[in-house]
């Protein structure tokens, strides 16, 4: 009897173990991302030239540079002007003047009317191929 009580302690005991460890890897990973937030939070805050240069710098790295949008940035808030033939472009240029340090963007880009057109043809066909079962479809 006392064997077996023995074996089971033991046994809870190395189950507890390993049950143990994935919440240290896990409170390990949560105070490595509070150090690098507060590693972030002390960094001086960008200037508006150099942040509207990190823009300008990652739109011509991009296929947006093509569009040559216009960059502003004061108190930290970018404002994004232009013209493109492209939908996704306009929310591309948001997401990389916020990755650049903007604190917050204006997209003042003007998609032209035959990309919308474009993109809202796409979408019909997309649901219209995800309604359609295979066996149904025309072939």
């Amino acid at each position: 009897m006392r064997s077996r009580f023995g074996t089971v302690i033991l046994l809870l005991v190395l189950g507890g173990l390993a049950f143990a460890q994935p919440v240290k890897v896990a409170q390990a990973a949560k105070v490595a991302q509070a150090a690098k937030v507060a590693q972030a939070a002390s960094k001086p805050p960008a200037s508006d030239a150099e942040i509207e240069a990190a823009i300008r710098a990652r739109l011509a790295k991009s296929k947006s540079g093509i569009d040559k949008f216009t960059v502003r940035v004061q108190g930290g808030v970018a404002t994004i002007e232009g013209k493109t033939d492209v939908v996704q472009r306009k929310a591309a240029a948001t997401r990389m003047a916020k990755a650049a340090g903007a604190k917050q963007v204006i997209n003042r880009v003007e998609v032209s009317s035959a990309a919308r057109q474009k993109a809202a043809e796409n979408l019909t066909e997309g649901r219209r191929r995800a309604q359609v079962k295979r066996s149904e479809a025309p072939r």
